[in-house]
């Protein structure tokens, strides 16, 4: 077996995820009986009840990140009499192919997420299904559960539904190459003009997508904006972490997500069916968020209230928008991580404060997440008439399940991210950065650097110091292995 410093960056990486997903309980390989399932799979799935509508006629795209295959949405709009929007979502059929208690699904339901690491994916289900046969690729003629909405002109939802179609993808685009073409800074890409009618079409749903976002974040929904580091490889060798930005593209996709979201809870629940809901309950930490802005000038209320500390984020991020990722990421911790729980017949699960919806059920990625695939299938059986193939206290039992395996999966993304970090400093040590606190408390101090997006541990030089402080520190260790970066304040 080669030595670490033998392999190629991008194989070292891969070898430390793998390692660190069995550390977290997690399954980086499918067993033999999944793959011999796999095997037996032939094609896509077929409409199993009466013929689907057939909508391959309509626009269909998909926006996705530039090297993302496993295609779990695509989106199309129609303009209607008075200003009213029509906005379809379809979502691919996944559980046709992939049985309740199958191994293939016993894969799925232990990891119950792809985890996606700097080193590669661990995909939940195998590639022959999550980027070929269950995904909506470019030209295929697919299945799809369709969310069907019309919104007036003021962003309110007038009614909504949810049935099986036969979809195709038009065009296979990319969120950077679309932010930039609908900000004006860059091409149309030819993908979209190869398709007469698209632009207009893509235009009209970013359009509809801002009036929406609006809407909620008058409600109160939450302007949250962190660093996510992406590693940049070329061939073996990485070359770089580069902060994954949010643009207006990811915008659009995030808002037709959150609204189909609510349509396919208030579905089930309307049939009377159990569902999974995603929240993030009111948060309990308000006080030290209040003391946050405080110490920025700020006043929020005592009491919780989304749409004062949406004020708050805006101000602070119009205020210095450099800082403000750090600020956002230190709302975020107090505010608490989401979480799945049961909504039986008749309940109430608390809402999603930070997207401020009440009813919020995962949906839209059943080839990406368990909870969206648990979803598709009551989904399924609402639609045929069928009883839920879950009981209310297995889905509360998947539920916590479902909740501790995606915290586990975000750890080993996090890890490997770091010693991605950490391979990629490891030649410059002793140099000197620009950095800011992000953490302080009883497991130490943390900082994270401006450029590149990378937070490690202040070691030494952190009296005095609280969250949000700047300093120049100087890179005095790191561990690959482990994903540790050491600072020492300089100066």
């Amino acid at each position: 077996m080669p030595q670490p410093d033998e392999q190629g960056h991008r194989t070292r990486l891969q070898r430390i995820a793998h390692r660190v997903m069995l550390e977290r309980g997690l399954a980086p390989d499918f067993t033999p009986e999944a793959l011999a399932e796999l095997n037996a799979i032939r094609g896509p799935a077929a409409s199993a009840g009466a013929p689907a509508r057939d909508l391959r006629g309509l626009l269909w795209c998909s926006i996705d990140n530039d090297d993302s295959r496993d295609l779990d949405q695509l989106s199309v709009a129609e303009p209607l009499a008075g200003g009213s929007v029509k906005l379809m979502v379809a979502i691919a059929e996944v559980g046709a192919l992939v049985r309740q208690a199958s191994a293939i699904d016993d894969h799925a339901r232990k990891n119950t997420t792809s985890v996606y690491t700097a080193g590669g994916i661990f995909p939940m289900l195998p590639e022959k299904l999550s980027t070929d046969l269950t995904s909506l690729g470019l030209g295929c003629d697919r299945i799809a559960i369709v969310v069907e909405m019309v919104f007036g002109r003021d962003g309110a939802l007038a009614k909504s539904d949810v049935y099986e179609a036969t979809v195709r993808n038009r065009a296979k685009l990319a969120y950077d190459s679309v932010a930039a073409w609908l900000e004006g800074t860059g091409p149309m890409p030819q993908a979209i003009g190869a398709v007469a009618g698209l632009d207009g079409n893509i235009r009209l749903q970013h359009r509809m997508a801002q009036v929406l976002r609006a809407l909620r974040h008058m409600r109160g929904a939450l302007s949250l904006q962190t660093v996510q580091a992406r590693a940049v490889f070329d061939g073996e060798t990485l070359q770089d972490l580069k902060a994954d930005d949010s643009n207006v593209a990811k915008n659009l996709i995030e808002e037709l997500m959150v609204a189909s979201n609510g349509v396919t809870a208030r579905y089930l629940a309307a049939r009377k069916f159990p569902s999974v809901r995603r929240v993030v309950r009111t948060p309990e930490r308000w006080d030290r968020i209040v003391e946050l802005a405080a110490e920025r000038g700020a006043t929020l209320p005592e009491a919780p209230d989304g749409v004062a500390l949406e004020e708050f984020l805006v101000a602070a991020m119009k205020a210095d928008p450099a800082y403000f990722p750090d600020l956002s990421l230190c709302v975020i911790k107090l505010l608490g991580r989401g979480e799945y729980v049961v909504e039986a017949p008749g309940g109430d699960a608390p809402g999603h404060f930070g997207l401020a919806v009440k009813d919020y059920a995962h949906s839209t990625a059943p080839n990406r997440r368990f909870p969206d695939l648990i979803i598709q299938r009551l989904l399924t059986a609402a639609m045929a008439g069928s009883p839920p193939p879950y009981g209310t206290d297995e889905l509360a039992g998947l539920a916590q399940h479902c909740t501790e395996q995606e915290h586990e999966a975000k750890k080993v993304e996090r890890q490997v991210v770091k010693s991605a970090a950490a391979l990629l400093l490891a030649p410059r040590i002793g140099e000197k950065f620009d950095a800011t606190v992000t953490g302080a408390g009883e497991k130490g101090f943390w900082v994270r650097l401006f450029q590149p997006p990378i937070e490690g541990k202040l070691e030494k030089g952190f009296e005095g110091r609280k969250v949000g402080d700047r300093l120049r520190v100087q890179l005095v260790r790191t561990d690959v292995e482990r994903g540790y970066i050491d600072f020492v304040r300089a100066g």
